[in-house]
């Protein structure tokens, strides 16, 4: 089969679209032939070496398609099946093999597409919104990258929960795009002062939560949006690694709380996950959360689809082809 590797850390020239030899799945596996791949910002950190990987490796781990063969002791899916994955290596490619308990089973309703463009961030929305910081209806909330794939999913989501969402971008471009969304106010990090916005937004109270998922660039901002004892969400590094901090900031501010979440330790386990995915199909079904996959790359073309989410141009999701 086909399927992107990289050899060494680097810029989006270092994937290659290369022939790979897939063994067949071993016990309690599933052989999955992908219809779709998700491409999120943590294939770049692990493609640039921010997130180390053992080398040579596949990259991606986000992926929609049909259960082509089983390995030995799986009773729970039959062939033919339509399923999705997200946080298990090797996406990028025309097939992989996956552990079955951690597959998930599409619904009627649901395009391969979608879900191969739902699963990690819509998920992520899910977790975020629900039990990282569980957002309350009348509350006012800052979700940076409002324009963005998770942000896109989890601002709608908020909305129909009754958040109001101060939603953060970093071009007018997006302003329009992430009010179509959920957000009841945007604000432009790059053009305006957004930390007086919020303040004034908010009747300098600030808020209950921040998300955020770009990190270096509006760390020290966030923090001073916060209420009281509210809770900084650092999920993502799109602008660097967040810098360390002397922890007697957090009290100096208001005794505040940060947590760094990730997907991995809120989908533990199988229940966890199907859980985690039933929750978000059902929002999709219900047409509150709409999944935007604004671009299309072919799986041959996975440097060019890099190229662009570094670009900071792309809105909504982006998808591989095989």
């Amino acid at each position: 089969m086909k399927a992107i590797r990289f050899e060494q850390p680097g810029g989006p020239e270092v994937l290659k679209f290369v022939d790979v030899d897939l063994p067949p799945p071993a016990p309690g596996q599933v052989r999955v032939r992908h219809t779709a791949i998700g491409v999120n910002f943590i294939d770049t950190y692990h493609r640039s070496g921010l997130y180390k990987l053992p080398l040579p490796s596949g990259l991606g781990s986000e992926a929609a398609g049909v259960v082509e063969e089983l390995g030995d002791g799986v009773t729970s899916l039959k062939t033919g099946e339509r399923v999705a994955y997200a946080g298990a290596l090797g996406a990028y490619s025309q097939a992989n093999n996956i552990a079955a308990d951690r597959l998930v089973k599409i619904p009627a309703g649901v395009s391969d597409e979608t879900a191969a463009a739902a699963m990690l961030k819509g998920m992520t929305a899910q977790y975020l919104l629900k039990r990282t910081y569980p957002v309350k209806a009348g509350q006012i909330v800052v979700w940076h990258a409002a324009a963005g794939g998770v942000g896109l999913i989890a601002c709608q989501w908020a909305k129909q929960l009754g958040v109001s969402v101060i939603g953060t971008v970093g071009a007018d471009s997006k302003i329009a795009l992430a009010k179509q969304n959920g957000c009841a106010h945007v604000l432009n990090l790059s053009s305006e002062d957004w930390v007086k916005r919020v303040r004034e937004i908010t009747k300098g109270e600030g808020v209950p939560v921040v998300y955020d998922s770009v990190g270096k660039d509006t760390w020290s901002g966030s923090l001073d949006c916060l209420s009281v004892r509210g809770m900084m969400v650092s999920f993502g590094n799109s602008s660097g690694a967040v810098p360390a901090f002397e922890l007697g900031i957090l009290s100096a501010k208001g005794s505040l709380y940060v947590t760094r979440p990730t997907l991995a330790s809120y989908t533990r386990n199988a229940k966890e996950l199907q859980e985690t995915a039933d929750d978000l199909f059902a929002v999709i079904a219900s047409g509150a959360v709409k999944i935007q996959i604004n671009q299309r790359f072919k799986l041959a073309d996975a440097a060019k689809a890099h190229e662009a989410l570094h670009s900071r141009k792309t809105t909504g999701a982006t998808i591989l082809i095989p």
